[in-house]
């Protein structure tokens, strides 16, 4: 759950992003949030502000500012990676990170834990009475529809 330091806003997305058809939960869906990356996200209710289709990876590294390496940090898409190219890399591959979803994140170096091909969400939520902006990122797995 390294991910505390997360902004309120999490800005706009990469460059050469493509909208995924078809998704489970279109832009404007109201859902709630399965995943549990940082404090306060779990279970909370959340507007899908983006849907991209697209590789999304959970990767370990140490920040460039120093500090305690991060594991299984959720998650990364192929187009936070300096020259990875289009293919899905396979885990355990070395990369290096071009965000800043928290600080020290770009330029580190880190190892590819795992990945994922499924619908990636940008996303909005209220956690601790502070509302979270385009939060990047919740694969699909991690929300189910909220009850109306």
């Amino acid at each position: 759950m390294a991910g505390m330091q997360h902004g309120m806003d999490g800005g706009s997305v990469p460059k050469g992003m493509k909208a995924a058809a078809n998704p489970k939960f279109p832009v404007g869906s109201e859902v709630v949030l399965t995943a549990d990356h940082m404090p306060g996200m779990k279970d909370a209710k959340a507007k899908v502000v983006g849907v991209y289709a697209t590789n999304t990876y959970a990767v370990n590294y140490t920040p460039t500012t120093g500090g305690a390496p991060v594991k299984d940090h959720k998650w990364v898409v192929q187009q936070e990676l300096k020259g990875a190219g289009a293919g899905r890399l396979a885990d355990g591959t070395q990369v290096t990170l071009a965000t800043d979803h928290m600080p020290g994140m770009d330029g580190a170096k880190a190892t590819i834990a795992g990945s994922t091909t499924e619908p990636v969400y940008a996303v909005d939520y209220d956690m601790n009475g502070m509302t979270m902006k385009n939060h990047k990122w919740v694969v699909q797995d991690e929300m189910k529809a909220a009850s109306s």
